[in-house]
């Protein structure tokens, strides 16, 4: 698929129209979906709305510095790229053109476990520091190959996703039909059929695998599963705090949890020594009617104040969305759909416009609320909205 710059679009909503026009509909649905109702994949937007920034006046705001520290490495702006599986079926690049997009932005980039380029292939993509995702699988055997594989690539940060004891219940892929990676029945075909550039990108390349484990069993085959007999396959639903304290025993380098959403899980982390905390939902995946990351985001500041890192994951679609995050005392955001839509609309380039538009509008609206520097953008910036 060719890349394309995307230069119409001005800021992150009109690229996911683009991304819509590009995929077929069962793809986007996947993309753009969420568990049941999807009350909480609404609400981790709109949750933003509850909150006003109280702008601060003549300010010499000449000067805005967006630089911020996040686990004691320094990024340009206070915004990272969240790990996303099987990036390879929205467009042929997928990892490789994310974690490429991500050093261009001066950011960290997660790896997920389930990305279909593996993590040597993703760690050479460019210089720039990454993280890697993984979960505590059913073979612990894995899980300790993925660190030690992760170590030698160069992965300076891990990543545990604990909020997905078992599938979710995504209605959406359940009425499309959707798979893992897609499969083009005859049904499939017919609804693909007005997305001729991304059928033709799918057709000419190798199908998509899930490239970390494509040597064990056929969990990385290219067999079209779908998502849910993936998450059955890999997951363990035993899980327990005991397992990740193992794994900080494992990982030499800070391991952050993500899918934190009560204060008390919070302060566990901090205790068996883990460095940071992704405050997150997975993006309205998985439990539906469970509390958007922006709500959970204050009380989990409140009750751990300093001891460990915060940061937010979840419905960040404006530069106002990542400042009221940090004023609630989030560290840094993570974006995850918002760059896939620049990757499915557009492919590198496409990643490369959500990026610049995003961090653009952080630094004006910094200016407009009279914040010169991350540091600045405070609690007393915000009041209700309600």
């Amino acid at each position: 698929m060719r890349d394309r710059p995307l230069k119409r679009q001005g800021n992150i909503w009109e690229i996911r129209e683009a991304a819509r026009r590009r995929l077929p509909s069962p793809l986007f649905d996947f993309l753009d979906g969420g568990g049941e109702d999807e009350w909480t994949l609404r609400r981790n937007i709109a949750a933003f709305d509850d909150w006003c920034l109280l702008p601060r006046t003549l300010v010499d705001v000449a000067e805005i510095d967006t630089t911020t520290t996040v686990l004691g490495h320094k990024i340009d702006w206070p915004v990272m790229l969240a790990p996303t599986g099987m990036s390879r079926v929205f467009h042929n690049d997928g990892e490789m053109a994310i974690a490429r997009a991500a050093a261009k932005a001066g950011t960290i980039y997660t790896l997920s476990t389930m990305s279909t380029y593996s993590m040597e292939e993703v760690a050479g993509a460019a210089p720039a520091p990454k993280w890697f995702q993984v979960y505590c699988l059913r073979d612990r055997e894995l899980t300790r190959d993925f660190l030690g594989r992760a170590k030698a690539a160069g992965y300076t940060g891990l990543v545990v996703t604990v909020d997905v004891p078992v599938p979710a219940n995504r209605e959406r892929d359940r009425r499309s039909g959707m798979t893992i990676p897609p499969k083009l029945t005859f049904a499939s075909t017919l609804k693909s059929a007005l997305r001729p550039g991304w059928v033709f990108d799918y057709l000419t390349n190798k199908p998509p695998v899930l490239a970390n484990v494509v040597h064990k069993t056929s969990v990385g085959s290219i067999d079209a599963v779908s998502l849910a007999d993936h998450v059955l396959r890999l997951f363990d639903p035993s899980v327990t705090w005991k397992d990740v304290e193992w794994m900080v025993g494992q990982w030499d380098g800070p391991l952050i949890l993500k899918g934190i959403l009560h204060p008390d899980d919070a302060r566990n982390a901090h205790a068996i020594g883990v460095k940071a905390v992704i405050v997150s939902n997975h993006g309205g995946r998985q439990l539906d009617g469970c509390t958007s990351s922006l709500d959970a985001l204050p009380r989990i500041a409140d009750a751990v104040g300093t001891d460990i890192e915060l940061l937010l994951d979840g419905g960040i679609r404006r530069g106002t969305h990542v400042l009221k995050a940090l004023a609630l005392g989030a560290t840094a955001c993570l974006i995850g759909r918002a760059y896939l839509y620049g990757l499915c609309a557009g492919g590198e380039a496409g990643i490369d416009r959500v990026l610049t538009l995003l961090r653009a509008e952080v630094k004006r609206d910094m200016a407009l609320i009279g914040a010169r520097s991350i540091a600045e953008v405070t609690r007393d910036r915000l009041m209700k909205s309600r």
